[in-house]
């Protein structure tokens, strides 16, 4: 057993991981040993399918010193008029570029590839078997809490015969050309990508199958753009969303008022959606999924069979035998699990949300606030762990605790100013940096402060009243 040394012993090279190192590294002088199963730093990246593209600009990706992307304005395709969004080659290549050109230059970052945790500071290689044991001398860091899974990955939890054709996504691009039906199985953004990828590569609408147990509830990518040139739609979008947050009567009257203003969108507007998980989407994306004629809705698959869908309801849908299945049913993260645990701990930080829907800010936070608090009671106080939503209510719950660990984080000059500085944290630069003396602006501005501190308390009322 090889012995080695390290302040911290960071599980996972994944967007998480990176990111907290990366903010580790620029503010303080620790060491770190990173371990990860996979060959290349990314985490999950390197499992996805090559079409998948990020929810939200890059620019406000990855980790903190280095940019993602060249803040390039798409003009083409369904997220034209908006910020780029990297596909999964340019994110992987970004990670490994960090590692080797950030993170292994340092000298303080040592970096084991194909290498599973196996407890109280042990790892053992994939390949050799060879087992480490590290000394720390400050923490374990587990970034790998949400457990990302993914479709290439993931054990689906239905029965697929031999004889028929059921594949991940990663595999449709190459298996595509020798079909002529397709169904779609699954309700997330994954489902989605993957109709939005038929539908604009030439698959016509009645060839096209989707399984979507539940409607979503999904983001405008519009009020998503994180920069000045869309101060109207990103901080005007969270303006109105205050707003409505404000006034709301109910939870459903939140989303209805939300949709009403453009904030949030869905696909089929005849249908009431029952989740949401923060997925982001554009208008021309949900123009795309809007011609898929073949909706299977509120059904959950038991069985694919060469010819024949049975769902769990008993029910059976003879399909073409000709049928190329894609499994979407892998949730990024469990939903249905909140954070039960501090993220700081004797001996260990195990990073959550603290800024939902932004894991990799999320991360950064936990890395300066390790760094420049003294204990770990006045660290849990400044990064209280914020639930991820499944559905409506839950929106409420995670919109609730943004807004409660940002009025901490006000209270905080310091973490504050370097919060508003971070690249990571797109939109307080764009207030920072936009012209508050032009009347459009200063409005918005204005509607903001007016609206804020009453969504707060409303939000504590709808909470009470239907959590």
């Amino acid at each position: 057993m090889q012995q080695l040394e390290a302040d911290y012993l960071v599980i996972g090279t994944g967007a998480v991981g990176m990111s907290f190192v990366d903010t580790l590294l620029d503010e303080s002088d620790a060491n770190v040993i990173m371990v990860d199963n996979h060959h290349l730093p990314g985490g999950h990246w390197n499992d996805a399918y090559s079409f998948v593209r990020l929810h939200q600009p890059s620019h406000f990706y990855g980790v903190s010193s280095t940019p993602l992307g060249s803040r390039r304005i798409d003009d083409s395709g369904p997220n034209s008029g908006y910020f780029e969004l990297a596909s999964s080659s340019e994110v992987q290549s970004y990670f490994e570029q960090v590692m080797r050109q950030r993170f292994l230059p340092s000298g303080r970052v040592s970096y084991f590839p194909m290498c599973e945790y196996l407890g109280e500071g042990e790892f053992q290689s994939m390949l050799s078997g060879e087992k480490h044991r590290v000394k720390i001398n400050k923490r374990v860091v587990d970034s790998t809490f949400f457990k990302t899974s993914v479709p290439s990955r993931h054990t689906r939890n239905y029965a697929v015969d031999d004889d028929a054709n059921c594949v991940p996504p990663n595999e449709l691009p190459r298996l595509a050309p020798g079909y002529q039906h397709f169904c779609v199985i699954g309700a997330g953004k994954t489902a989605m990508d993957t109709g939005v990828w038929l539908m604009q590569n030439g698959a016509s609408p009645d060839q096209v199958h989707w399984v979507c147990p539940r409607h979503s509830w999904l983001m405008n990518r519009e009020v998503t753009q994180g920069s000045v040139e869309f101060f109207k739609e990103s901080i005007g979008g969270f303006a109105d969303q205050m707003q409505a947050l404000a006034e709301a009567t109910s939870v459903n009257d939140v989303f209805d008022r939300l949709e009403a203003c453009g904030f949030m969108l869905r696909i089929d507007e005849s249908k009431r959606p029952t989740m949401f998980h923060y997925a982001t989407i554009s208008r021309g994306e949900v123009e795309e999924l809007r011609r898929i004629a073949n909706v299977i809705e509120g059904e959950r698959v038991s069985a694919v069979k060469k010819g024949q869908l049975v769902l769990q309801s008993g029910k059976t849908i003879d399909m073409d035998p000709d049928t190329l299945f894609i499994d979407c049913t892998a949730s990024a993260v469990d939903f249905k699990s909140p954070p039960m645990r501090p993220v700081f701990e004797a001996g260990l930080i195990t990073i959550q949300g603290v800024r939902i829907p932004n894991p990799c800010l999320s991360a950064a936070v936990t890395a300066y606030v390790e760094a420049h608090y003294d204990n770990d009671e006045e660290r849990n106080r400044l990064c209280p762990p914020v639930t991820l939503p499944d559905n409506e209510l839950g929106f409420v719950k995670s919109t609730f605790g943004n807004m409660m660990n940002q009025a901490i984080w006000s209270g905080e000059p310091t973490l504050r100013d370097w919060i508003t500085n971070c690249r990571l944290d797109a939109f307080s630069a764009v207030i920072r940096d936009a012209d508050l003396t032009d009347p459009q602006n200063a409005a918005i501005m204005e509607k903001m402060k007016e609206f804020t501190i009453p969504a707060v308390g409303n939000l504590q009322k709808l909470i009470q009243e239907e959590g």
